[in-house]
């Protein structure tokens, strides 16, 4: 299903090819004005704008149709869609299948009555919606002064500079929100956009991780076991199409360590309990510590490339050598960052109203 949340839930709709994609809030209380300038910010974003993405260019003029009267939430559903304009259905056979991609699973799931055209509801135009989504809670969140922000850790093999107590920010993020291309050390960003431009000449693609962080949480959010903050942020992040794994802190690279160098020592500034280093990411036993949660999401290549590959007709079960024809991206790293902002941010209200109800948001 196309549903998750239990505060607030969000029911997303539509195909890539389809009349219009859209998203659905419940529960969302009554009251809440909200700055359509920002959405419209957000979906700018997120659009491609230059050579290094797809050359599908879709405006985005998102309509909110219920829920919503004289510029204030009616406490009913709030549904947003967006018309999809610039398609190209004939890029694409419903019986061969494309690597990588959704096809040969939505073929058995949906025994073959799939909407196959761009990938369908699979596809990543659905992240608009989301979008929209992340840009509503991230209104609700400004209210308690929590901020949250990313930065293209790496593409490939090239990496831009972590995230650090040292260099982490209100003030930073809020320039990253801003940035065409989010990045921690600005020099390195010609070496990332010339590894995608070399992909896209080359027919081919890159992936690459994103580092996340959210300032200012409130301590004592989360819980032990089956309701850790981890556990949340982490199905929220592994919902966005391309996301393949999901690091807290120092992630793997703190097996590398020794307890006395992977513990986050004690200390007391201004009377408030820290730590001195943050390599849990800001959560011990599930649960937020006041420290800069920090996690990093590893983004696969993108599936949709223009060599020749070694496919299967799935009527036919022929075997075959598919050149994928059609716009795409040669890399969605600098894309998905804005989802992911989206997404954190939507799991962070979740977290917050199931701990505190509703009454915040007003």
């Amino acid at each position: 299903m196309s549903v998750i949340g239990d505060a607030i839930p969000i029911s997303l709709f539509g195909e890539s090819h389809g009349k219009m994609i859209g998203i659905t809030l419940h529960n969302l209380p009554a009251g809440i004005s909200l700055d359509e300038s920002k959405i419209k910010h957000a979906l700018e974003r997120r659009r491609p704008t230059s050579s290094l993405s797809t050359k599908r260019s879709e405006p985005d003029p998102y309509e909110i149709i219920s829920g919503y009267f004289e510029g204030k939430t009616t406490g009913t559903p709030l549904t947003i869609v967006i018309p999809n304009k610039d398609t190209r259905s004939k890029d694409y056979n419903k019986d061969v299948l494309r690597p990588s991609h959704s096809d040969f699973t939505a073929h058995k799931k949906y025994r073959s009555h799939h909407d196959y055209r761009g990938g369908g509801h699979f596809s990543g135009r659905i992240t608009a919606s989301l979008v929209i989504l992340g840009a509503i809670c991230m209104q609700l969140l400004e209210k308690r002064n929590i901020i949250i922000g990313s930065h293209i850790s790496s593409i490939k093999d090239i990496e831009d500079m972590k995230f650090t107590l040292d260099n982490l920010s209100d003030k930073k993020l809020k320039t990253l929100l801003n940035s065409d291309f989010p990045v921690v050390d600005k020099t390195v960003i010609p070496e990332f956009q010339d590894m995608i431009l070399n992909a896209k000449e080359n027919k081919d693609s890159v992936g690459g991780t994103i580092e996340t962080a959210i300032l200012n949480m409130p301590i004592g959010i989360g819980g032990p076991y089956f309701n850790t903050l981890e556990s949340l942020l982490a199905k929220h992040i592994y919902s966005i199409p391309a996301i393949k794994g999901v690091a807290f802190g120092k992630g793997f690279d703190i097996t590398r360590l020794y307890g006395s160098e992977a513990n986050d020592p004690f200390t007391v500034e201004n009377n408030v309990i820290k730590t001195k280093t943050n390599n849990s990411g800001g959560i011990q036993g599930g649960i937020s510590n006041g420290m800069p949660i920090v996690f990093t999401s590893a983004v696969k290549p993108t599936a949709s490339i223009g060599k020749p590959q070694e496919t299967v007709n799935y009527k036919t079960k022929e075997s075959l050598t598919y050149t994928l024809d059609g716009r795409h991206d040669p890399a969605i790293v600098h894309r998905v960052i804005h989802v992911i902002n989206a997404m954190t941010a939507y799991a962070i209200v979740e977290a917050l109203t199931k701990e505190e109800g509703y009454s915040w948001m007003i």
